[in-house]
């Protein structure tokens, strides 16, 4: 991408944007990375898990570790302890996360409704971790009659957040409904610094029509899970430039590339594979024959299984069809 053109984002999502996906999503056109959220407490005790959550590679930068928590003392020694550890280039704050697991320990969006607690922890984080940068991530609101994201956005730019991602949802909503970019083109006439539009971003010409709201740039989520070539598709639309869509062929490579990694990674080839399934489902999306296909795939096991799948599935596939349909 041309230099002044608008970054593009991966979503942190959890379960989903490990260090593999991210790199995948890197090498298609992705400029900023973050890991999945990690809790607070989870950084105290500095496990195995957490380790897995919030290691990355040199390949992956700038890269940055998203915290949530509703303690402002708590969160602020976490992202102290995130920085020894490893040297991120921003802490991300969630401020974001819809699902109950979150919203019940006072994290994520549950600080949507209690903005003199959201403004303190950003304050706290901000304060422990300077000179680096921390940003934040929002949804509009709690739910369709609290939409504060104006007023949340300039309490986050007060207290000396220097990048707001928002959600064009509410809590309320999960991923279902539309994102609203009206809200989210107020908030970035709101403040003055970068605000990134997140929501329903699923191909070139959408990201194009989005930019027209103000923002300084777009975070994708999950059209990057079933299309990681998103990324490309929309740098080539604001470049102004031809995009071919991925073969079936190529789309499968990725996938096989992708399931082999996390089988090296784990090194245990079913629990690794286990644990793809609901990552090939999403890959299948806009396949031809998608329905059977994933049929089997709810049941691969191994490797050799998965290539199976894939050479049958070529081999039934007219070349006419092998594109994707984006």
């Amino acid at each position: 991408m041309e230099k002044g053109s608008p970054p593009l984002f991966l979503a942190p999502m959890a379960g989903v944007t490990n260090s593999i996906f991210r790199t995948i999503c890197k090498e298609k056109g992705a400029d900023i990375l973050t890991t999945e959220f990690v809790s607070a407490d989870g950084i105290m005790h500095r496990n195995a898990r957490t380790r897995g959550y919030v290691e990355f590679t040199p390949l992956e930068r700038p890269m940055g570790v998203q915290l949530f928590g509703g303690d402002p003392k708590r969160l602020a020694e976490a992202a102290r302890q995130v920085i020894d550890w490893v040297n991120p280039n921003f802490i991300d704050i969630n401020f974001g996360c819809p699902a109950t697991k979150v919203v019940c320990r006072n994290g994520g969006s549950s600080l949507l409704r209690d903005c003199p607690l959201l403004e303190k922890v950003a304050d706290a984080v901000v304060r422990a971790c300077a000179p680096l940068p921390v940003t934040a991530k929002i949804r509009i609101g709690w739910d369709a009659n609290t939409i504060n994201a104006v007023q949340t956005a300039q309490l986050l730019e007060g207290a000396g957040i220097q990048r707001v991602a928002v959600h064009g949802r509410t809590k309320a909503q999960g991923y279902s409904g539309e994102a609203d970019w009206e809200v989210i083109a107020s908030v970035a006439a709101s403040v003055s610094v970068p605000v990134i539009g997140n929501g329903d971003i699923s191909d070139g010409a959408t990201a194009l029509h989005r930019m027209k709201t103000g923002v300084s740039g777009l975070m994708i989520g999950r059209a990057a899970m079933t299309n990681p070539w998103i990324f490309t598709e929309v740098k080539a639309a604001i470049d102004e430039i031809p995009y071919t869509p991925p073969s079936l062929e190529m789309r499968w490579e990725l996938v096989r590339r992708h399931c082999s990694s996390e089988v090296a990674s784990k090194g245990n080839e079913r629990f690794a594979m286990q644990g793809m399934r609901s990552r090939l489902m999403a890959y299948t999306r806009g396949m031809p024959a998608a329905r059977p296909l994933r049929a089997s795939l709810s049941l691969v096991s191994s490797l050799m299984e998965l290539d199976d799948i894939i050479e049958n599935h070529l081999l039934e596939i007219p070349d006419e069809t092998a594109l994707l349909i984006s």
